[in-house]
């Protein structure tokens, strides 16, 4: 996948998933599905495929989730695949017009949809399929560069810090998103994470994100805030020279790497002066060596 912030097209194929939850007390939430793929990046596109008159009950959710409901016939008059050859033809027809879009979502757990997954690692395409435990195929599954199960979507991550007593609904609401966003982050395996980056994820998860409105002047602001509560741990990076975010939540509670706390250390130490070795007790540096135009080797 390529750096930066990905570009996601979602194809939902409702029948599979609506059939998944035929034996299940809960319904479809298409919020948890949203709220995890955000982590991944940019959503660009969203569309679900069905007859809808058979699932009429779930249209109103998908409209409020700004999801473009593709209308398929009955299967007595268009057959029983036709749901999934229009998924294909349309993903297909995306991969090769939109270079922009790097990230596949295939909500699904179909073995038919194998095929395309595999077409589209072809076209360089990053692949994520998403379906339920029992009604996934492992073909699919196996075939595809990352696979989420439906049941893991909004467990709670070990990572989650409590935050402290005391603050407003302002600051608590601002610092719960930051959580969100930082666990969000380690979930994609980021190691770095740069105020950027950060900014960039709470914004996806929460477009109205503005950290004026919970009064600060700069995200910098924020930041330092959230580390003076003691929910996050600060420092600067080397080569951006903006704050990155070392740990939080939980990892808090775990020693710094021998490692991390030598580069630190470091950084902290005064630089001496170039060509004169290391200072000595005191600050005074030691005597420079006779450079040979002039000086005896002694």
């Amino acid at each position: 996948m390529q750096e930066g912030e990905g570009k996601l097209a979602v194809f939902i194929d409702f029948e599979n998933l609506a059939l998944g939850f035929q034996n299940r007390r809960d319904r479809f939430d298409i919020v948890r599905v949203l709220e995890r793929l955000v982590e991944k990046g940019k959503i660009v596109v969203k569309k679900a495929y069905c007859d809808w008159s058979r699932f009429a009950p779930y249209t109103q959710a998908l409209h409020e989730a700004a999801i473009e409901l593709i209308e398929i016939p009955k299967r007595q008059q268009a057959g029983k695949n036709s749901a999934d050859i229009r998924l294909v033809v349309d993903a297909l027809d995306m991969a090769y017009s939109k270079e922009h879009i790097t990230t596949f979502v295939i909500v699904s757990g179909d073995s038919d949809f194998s095929p395309l997954v595999s077409k589209l690692k072809e076209n360089g395409k990053h692949v994520i399929g998403l379906g339920m435990q029992d009604s996934t195929s492992e073909l699919l599954r196996d075939n595809c560069d990352e696979f989420i199960y439906y049941e893991d979507l909004g467990k709670s991550p070990t990572l989650t810090p409590t935050l402290p007593s005391g603050l407003s609904d302002n600051k608590r609401k601002a610092f719960a998103l930051l959580m969100e966003s930082l666990l969000a982050l380690r979930r994609e395996n980021k190691e770095k994470l740069g105020a950027s980056m950060i900014k960039d994820t709470m914004k996806r998860k929460k477009p109205s994100f503005n950290e004026s409105y919970h009064g600060y002047r700069t995200f910098s602001e924020l930041l330092l805030d959230a580390q003076k509560e003691g929910l996050i741990e600060l420092d600067i990076g080397e080569r951006s020279r903006t704050y990155v975010v070392t740990r939080f939540g939980a990892e808090m509670q775990q020693q710094s790497p021998p490692a991390e706390v030598a580069r630190r250390r470091r950084r902290r130490r005064p630089r001496s002066r170039p060509g004169n070795g290391p200072a000595k007790p005191g600050g005074e540096a030691p005597p420079a060596k006779p450079n040979g135009n002039g000086g005896n080797d002694a």
